[in-house]
């Protein structure tokens, strides 16, 4: 007769976020002994990180620390959406931006190489992926310098954590402006902080692009210049935070709140989870 109940099986899956039929093999296979249940499954999930590594990671979580001036934004992806809101998933995800922003990674590689317990950064995953039984995977990194910060997690889902990280690093003392300005950054997805950033090679590609455009559509030739130039500045808008019409009113551009706001943004990141 087992030395466990259902209950038993229950707590311990929700306590590591493996699979019922893995559980109950281990706790059949320790007769009971969870802390031996869990060294099983550890074991047996090892094995499993290399047959695993193809696999897909479109869910997780994104999380943000500021340390020492710095704000390192993470992105920690896993398979399922059972995992992703996991509380071993979500303790493991705070010690991988913990370590991350202690040497203020910025790059995943930076952040695996990062000391974690006895180890490293990739060593922790790779041992909690082994007792979770899922593909993890530290997706993306990024850290800030600036003079004060604004950090903004979103929940596309009540059942789950953040999936959707904003950092926006600024100068000036409004900092309830600075945090819609993260909020629209969390909706209107910029890919860069001014006009400027864009690169030149990007902006010759649009040109192309609306230039075949505006000749199929038979726009006079005397016109193309202007229309070309307006159907760029339009691509500027969607592409650079500040050309941005501002979410909450689009009469501004994000550059115009800003400025009347006398803060001045200096960068900013945005992650959403497997996107």
């Amino acid at each position: 007769m087992a030395n466990f109940t259902i209950a038993d099986i229950k707590a311990l899956r929700e306590q590591l976020g493996t699979g019922m039929v893995d559980t109950k093999k281990a706790l059949e296979e320790a007769d009971g002994d969870v802390e031996k249940a869990v060294e099983i499954l550890r074991l047996k999930g090892a094995k499993g990180n290399a047959k695993r590594a193809d696999r897909s990671t479109s869910e997780g979580l994104v999380v943000a620390r500021e340390v020492g001036g710095k704000v390192t934004l993470v992105e920690l992806a896993c398979e399922t959406d059972f995992v992703a809101k996991n509380e071993r998933f979500i303790a493991l995800a705070d010690k991988v931006a913990d370590a991350a922003a202690a040497v203020s990674a910025d790059s995943v590689e930076a952040a695996l190489a990062a000391p974690a317990g006895d180890g490293t950064v990739d060593q922790l995953i790779s041992d909690e992926a082994a007792i979770i039984g899922e593909k993890v995977e530290l997706r993306r990194v990024r850290t800030l310098t600036g003079d004060h910060f604004e950090i903004y997690l979103h929940k596309t889902s009540k059942d789950l954590p953040p999936q959707i990280g904003v950092v926006v690093a600024y100068s000036g003392d409004d900092a309830e402006t600075a945090r819609s300005i993260a909020q629209h950054i969390s909706f209107a997805n910029p890919s860069y902080l001014a006009k400027a950033d864009v690169p030149e090679a990007e902006v010759e590609r649009e040109r192309d692009i609306v230039t075949k455009i505006s000749l199929e559509e038979g726009k006079p030739e005397a016109a193309l210049p202007k229309i070309v130039e307006g159907r760029v500045n339009a691509f500027f808008k969607q592409v650079a935070l500040l050309e941005q019409d501002y979410a909450k009113d689009n009469k501004l551009s994000v550059a115009k709140v800003a400025q009347d706001a006398g803060i001045t943004v200096t960068d900013f990141a945005r992650f959403k989870v497997g996107a």
